[in-house]
């Protein structure tokens, strides 16, 4: 993990840059795709969903949740990405929806800066190590 600074504009261009964000979207379905079926399970995308804690853990402590609720959270979370319903993710939708996702980041940052932590492959940090590479090659 590190600290990064991005706003909207970074995230944005990431996304409108098809090489660069079908290659992230493509690498990060590819670890999740542990039985390397060309489709995510519920199994597959729970895994990543509960490794990121965003239920269990506030600002650095744990804190007791209702698993009842976490589920409920989860559940809706994975029937966003499943879009024909049909109990799996493919590549179209987890990009599809990753793109969603990334828009609705930029649009809630906006475009003032703001430093934010990161982790090491990360569709935000693959952002800024784009944008980086950009103002490295000017």
């Amino acid at each position: 993990m590190s600290v990064e600074v991005l706003d909207g504009a970074t995230i944005v261009s990431f996304v409108q840059d098809e090489e660069a964000f079908n290659a992230s979207v493509h690498a990060r379905f590819v670890k999740l795709d542990t039985d390397h079926d060309g489709l995510l399970s519920y199994d597959e995308m729970l895994a990543e969903l509960q490794s990121l804690r965003v239920f269990e853990y506030h600002f650095g402590v744990d804190v007791k949740t209702d698993p009842d609720e976490v589920s409920r959270v989860y559940n809706a979370m994975l029937l966003q990405f499943d879009h024909d319903l049909n109990g799996t993710v493919d590549l179209k939708e987890f990009k599809e929806e990753s793109k969603n996702m990334m828009l609705g980041i930029a649009n809630g940052l906006g475009f003032l800066p703001v430093q934010m932590v990161l982790e090491e492959g990360s569709f935000l940090m693959n952002a800024v190590e784009r944008e980086l590479t950009k103002l490295a090659a000017v």
